[in-house]
């Protein structure tokens, strides 16, 4: 917990504007690429990023383009989701499933996931990486027209050792280099198109 404190107390004060990367001074981007990526992660951890466990998922006016969650707003059958705007045949509210039409059974993780209204949240509390302000709702944000995030990456998703709800990485292995979703019970993998 508290080398979590101290990693949102550096993105809070020293982001801003900047590039960061989580987990040492290295990263995994080639030295060379780095001015195009706001955030990166330490090579070798076979770890992910957490998305956030929505119990209602937002719509309407106001949502980012490109927002991405865990959909917990049925538990027992959450998925991993995008939002890309479009209304279409698969998407009627503008979410985009990751998870395949794969859904998962989080029950039990939610039960240690607190309530509304068990924690005072900050309503405009927010890490932007990138710009000194963002319009976007969200928890992290990053703020560039020019600059990307580069995931978490792992040889295979075999070596993650306890991949939790809502995890998402890259696999970066000759011949497979695709993103990986993890809903709760399976990985969903993403590859480019050929």
């Amino acid at each position: 917990m508290k080398s979590l404190l101290t990693i949102i107390t550096f993105l809070i004060f020293n982001s801003t504007f900047s590039q960061v990367i989580i987990g040492n001074n290295v990263g995994t981007v080639p030295a060379g690429q780095k001015s195009s990526v706001l955030l990166e992660f330490a090579a070798g951890e076979n770890k992910g990023i957490i998305l956030p466990y929505l119990r209602t998922v937002p719509s309407g006016t106001g949502l980012a383009e490109g927002t991405i969650i865990l959909d917990a707003s049925n538990p027992a059958n959450s998925k991993i989701k995008y939002y890309n705007g479009l209304i279409s045949l698969q998407s009627t509210d503008g979410w985009v499933d990751l998870s395949s039409g794969k859904s998962a059974n989080i029950s039990n993780y939610m039960t240690i996931q607190p309530l509304s209204g068990s924690v005072t949240e900050d309503p405009v509390g927010k890490v932007i990486i990138g710009a000194s302000n963002t319009s976007a709702d969200g928890i992290l944000v990053l703020e560039s027209d020019s600059k990307a995030m580069v995931l978490p990456m792992v040889e295979n998703t075999d070596e993650v050792p306890d991949p939790a709800p809502g995890m998402m990485l890259y696999i970066n292995k000759a011949g497979a280099k695709r993103l990986a979703v993890f809903n709760g019970e399976g990985w969903t993998y993403w590859k480019p198109q050929q």
